[in-house]
């Protein structure tokens, strides 16, 4: 049986299913963090809705993990400080037990900080939160699917800080001249990094006018808002093969979801104490959670 045969073969969730799983892994994440008193749960939360869309209804993915990914759509997560969120959809879309979150960033877990290919956790290809290099690797992962005759996408993740990195820009002028048109790359543009707002920090300007002029395809989404998100990465999937890259700006919320962490940097790597967690929980209930 080939690999393409073994992919997800369960109806993709309906809008209001992925609410559910949302919240799901909105909770994951807090606790996690809480655990620990250690992670970053701000960007984790704000782009929540986009890995649940990814993996529950977008894309054509196997469970039981190949490195190689043939016959499969493939994701990056650049923007490797948010691996709370991206453990959380792995487990919970069957990649490794949900018991297993229990153990993040402890001492001999697989679910380290910063995820990492020595761990061996499935669903994980390449050790990232160094950041600026996602985009580079995802384009050639994209290139060695034309190369192998593999029609599947990949995916990429970043952060709008993380865009001050000069490597993304390399990536960015390479991607288009060699026709990568299997790639979408997207931006989590919540105008937030470590220190403070990007806009005080280094101002990113126009971001649309500078992926067009690289020669991108550029759509724009609201990433907290799955009604509007999933027509777009539905959009940037029907667009590919037609010689450009496809780049997403997608505006989110840092700490969507926990009222009092969203829209501020102060919880960029910042852990809820033990009354933030339970006001956390209260705030992100699901009709029936499957807690770890």
């Amino acid at each position: 049986m080939s690999q393409e045969n073994t992919l997800t073969t369960a109806a993709p969730k309906s809008t209001a299913e992925l609410k559910q799983i949302a919240a799901q892994v909105r909770r994951d994440i807090v606790r996690m963090v809480h655990a620990v008193n250690s992670g970053h749960p701000g960007g984790s939360l704000g782009c929540t809705d986009l890995l649940v869309a990814l993996y529950f209804r977008i894309m054509k993915h196997n469970p039981s993990f190949s490195m190689k990914g043939e016959g499969e759509d493939l994701f990056f997560l650049s923007n490797g400080h948010i691996s709370p969120v991206f453990y959380s959809v792995l487990a919970r879309s069957g990649y490794f037990p949900v018991s297993e979150l229990a153990t993040f960033r402890k001492l001999n877990s697989r679910l380290q900080g910063h995820p990492a290919t020595h761990e061996h956790l499935p669903g994980i290809r390449i050790a990232s939160g160094s950041l600026g290099q996602g985009m580079s690797v995802a384009i050639g992962a994209a290139q060695a699917k034309k190369l192998n005759g593999d029609n599947r996408l990949v995916y990429v993740l970043m952060g709008d800080g993380e865009l001050e990195e000069g490597q993304v820009w390399e990536a960015a002028m390479y991607a288009p001249h060699h026709k990568v048109d299997n790639l979408i790359a997207i931006v989590d543009r919540n105008g937030q990094q470590i220190d403070g707002s990007t806009k005080e920090i280094m101002d990113l300007g126009n971001l649309r006018a500078k992926f067009e002029a690289f020669g991108w395809r550029v759509l724009e989404t609201n990433g907290n808002d799955l009604e509007k998100l999933i027509p777009t990465l539905e959009e940037a999937g029907k667009l590919s093969g037609q010689g450009q890259p496809t780049m997403i700006l997608m505006d989110t919320q840092m700490g969507f979801g926990v009222d009092y962490m969203m829209g501020t940097h102060k919880w960029h790597g910042t852990a809820p104490n033990d009354e933030q967690l339970e006001k956390a929980l209260q705030q992100l209930l699901v009709e029936e959670a499957g807690d770890y």
